[in-house]
């Protein structure tokens, strides 16, 4: 009987011990792999937090045929030498004359090009307008305005390559950042920072 009862207890021994091992086995073999993990995951963390955010822009003034690309925007602030390049080529190709360009504008483009998922050249048709060219404009067209947001560097009129121009305005009317004109005859989307409106169509 003793016998009997030694042989039950070596079973149940051998067959219950291995169960708490095998757990305690698993979860040091998770907690290693925990910390681990962890070190990889701050210095894929850092790796991210140290990349520089920037925002680039692509022109084609199509009445030049000048072109620039630019970082117009890093470690957090706006690039003046990027900036003054991008001035140059959106400057009114009438008269030569350039304009500070409202930066917002550049943001707003930024924005529509990534909604879009494009990374293509803004082609540009009308950036900034001198007074004077804007004069001119408006005695022989009635839409253009007499006190246009072009002539205050707020307002481009453009369209973006592999990308119809209706889903151009209509991403553009979806941001609500300013003025939306559509004009499907002439080829091209106004988009300005002024007040929320849109027309044409």
């Amino acid at each position: 009987m003793i016998l009997i009862r030694k042989f039950l207890n070596q079973s149940y021994l051998s067959e219950t011990e291995p169960v708490p091992s095998r757990r305690r086995f698993l979860k040091t073999g998770l907690s290693a792999c925990a910390l681990l993990a962890l070190p990889m995951a701050a210095s894929a963390h850092a790796a991210i937090k140290k990349r520089p955010f920037e925002k680039k822009l692509s022109f084609l003034n199509l009445h030049t045929g000048e072109r620039v690309r630019s970082v117009y925007w890093a470690n957090g602030r706006y690039v003046p030498g990027a900036l003054q390049d991008i001035y140059n080529v959106l400057r009114d190709h009438r008269t030569g004359d350039q304009y500070e360009i409202d930066t917002d504008l550049f943001d707003l483009l930024h924005l529509l090009q990534r909604k879009l998922g494009s990374k293509q050249e803004f082609h540009v048709i009308s950036a900034y307008r001198s007074p004077a060219t804007n004069e001119m404009l408006a005695a022989h067209n009635n839409g253009v305005a007499k006190t246009s947001l072009h002539t205050f560097g707020k307002a481009i009129d453009i369209r973006l390559p592999g990308r119809k121009l209706s889903d151009l305005r209509k991403a553009a009317l979806s941001l609500q950042m300013g003025g939306v004109g559509y004009y499907p005859s002439s080829d091209f989307v106004h988009v300005d920072t002024g007040r929320v409106r849109f027309w044409g169509g």
